[in-house]
């Protein structure tokens, strides 16, 4: 595994929203609880006024900022200075079944004879890692809007393009139809272009959760935890509970005090 002195990440990011009726909301911007940030700030406002964004704890340490709104122009903020990893996650048995199981957006069960015939026989797990992702970055094309919200690792094979979260979902559909637990994280990623949220996967191998990301468009190590979940129904930047929204604008930043040399054959853990 990879392993490197983390330099310090400063990430951010503003959603814009017009509620047409009142609604209840529910944001994952917010870095991962596991990290320490130095400064930190988050904030709801409603048409220029502070509002509550109770936050909840789910899974994997992932924060959810929940908002009850009504009508009106609805702003939401997070900026986070980060100096260094967070702790290695405490193993949880009940993920490696959880996360070998076909989800929504990456049907599993559905690719199992793809996965077999492409890579079959290949026992080492950084060689695995690599070759399903070098063979997911290969088979795609990156194109923005390429994709809509309700389209699986299915849908993506056969259209052979797709964003990030597409990639993402795919590479976990076929490591779980090889038995490899996976599951997918959205982040924040230092020297994305263009700047966005992100989605990449993760695989247990070698006793530990280790990143896979397809797309090669950011280094792993720099990479922020937001969520962590099946798939993107657990992983969604906001959520709409109930009522009606217009989405506007959404800003994301993130930036590191150096970018280092990302190895795509080696091992390396989000933190």
């Amino acid at each position: 595994m990879a392993s490197i002195e983390l330099p310090q990440r400063s990430v951010a990011s503003t959603i814009t929203l017009n509620v047409t009726e009142p609604a209840e909301l529910v944001f994952s911007v917010a870095a991962g609880a596991g990290y320490s940030p130095s400064q930190e700030w988050v904030n709801a406002s409603l048409d220029g006024s502070r509002i509550d964004a109770a936050e909840l704890i789910d899974a994997h340490g992932t924060r959810l900022h929940r908002v009850t709104s009504p009508a009106g122009a609805l702003r939401f903020d997070y900026s986070a200075t980060i100096p260094g990893a967070a702790p290695v996650e405490d193993e949880d048995p009940t993920d490696l079944i959880r996360y070998l199981r076909p989800s929504r957006y990456a049907e599993s069960d559905s690719l199992g004879p793809t996965a077999t015939a492409e890579f079959d026989g290949i026992t080492d797990a950084a060689e695995l890692l690599h070759s399903v992702s070098s063979w997911v970055g290969t088979r795609l094309a990156y194109v923005s809007g390429s994709s809509l919200p309700t389209d699986g690792a299915v849908r993506t094979l056969l259209s052979r393009q797709g964003v990030c979260r597409d990639f993402a979902h795919l590479t976990v559909g076929l490591l779980r139809a090889l038995n490899v637990p996976a599951r997918l994280a959205s982040v924040y990623a230092p020297g994305l272009y263009p700047m966005d949220f992100h989605a990449v996967a993760e695989a247990h191998v070698e006793g530990g959760w280790h990143a896979v990301d397809a797309t090669t468009l950011a280094p792993r190590q720099t990479l922020v935890r937001i969520a962590t979940g099946r798939d993107a129904a657990d992983t969604a930047f906001l959520t709409v509970l109930s009522g009606r929204v217009d989405l506007g604008q959404i800003t994301v930043t993130a930036v590191a005090d150096t970018l280092p040399y990302d190895d795509v054959t080696q091992l390396v853990r989000l933190g």
